[in-house]
This record gives C-alpha cells, sequence and structure tokens, in this order.
C-alpha cells in the first residue's frame, strides 16, 4: 500500500453554488475596477469578502465557555463588576 494520497480525493474541486443579489451600482463599479487592476475575478473578491465578513463576526461574539465562566463569577464578583461599570 501506498502512503501517496488518493489524486481523485486530492483534486476534488470545491462545491461552488450561484446566487443572485443586487449592489448599489457605485460599489460594483469599484469592485470591477479592483478586479481589473489585480487580475483577479469578481467572484473570487467575493469569495474574499465574504469570508473577512464571517471572520469579523466570529471575533467580535464572545465564545460560549467564556460567558459561562463569565456569568458563574458574577455570584462571588458582583460587586467589583459593578464598581468597575461605574
Amino acid at each position: 500500500m501506498s502512503a501517496k494520497p488518493d489524486l481523485e480525493e486530492a483534486a476534488m474541486p470545491e462545491v461552488r453554488e450561484k446566487f443572485a443579489t443586487q449592489v448599489d451600482s457605485a460599489l460594483l463599479a469599484e469592485v470591477r475596477e479592483l478586479a481589473k487592476t489585480e487580475g483577479r475575478q469578481i467572484q473570487a473578491l467575493v469569495d474574499e469578502a465574504l469570508a473577512d465578513l464571517l471572520e469579523k463576526h466570529r471575533k467580535t461574539r464572545p465564545r460560549a465557555h467564556v460567558m459561562a465562566i463569565y456569568q458563574a463569577s458574577h455570584g462571588r464578583y458582583a460587586d467589583l463588576y459593578e464598581k468597575l461599570a461605574k
């Protein structure tokens, strides 16, 4: 048996899905110009923008385990938290 990965598995294309939306015409013109300047397709810029948006939103939400620890600490440190909030 070979330790090499199966070539078919390694070459599997990512699944892409079409969708339609509307965008401000000035914004779209800027995106088209950026794509042209960078020699990229608009879909590559849209993929990048959506990934950046999702990452930004992931970072702004507190993680569940962190919030659970914070909530559990309220019984002990409620007075301190109140003072710090002032």
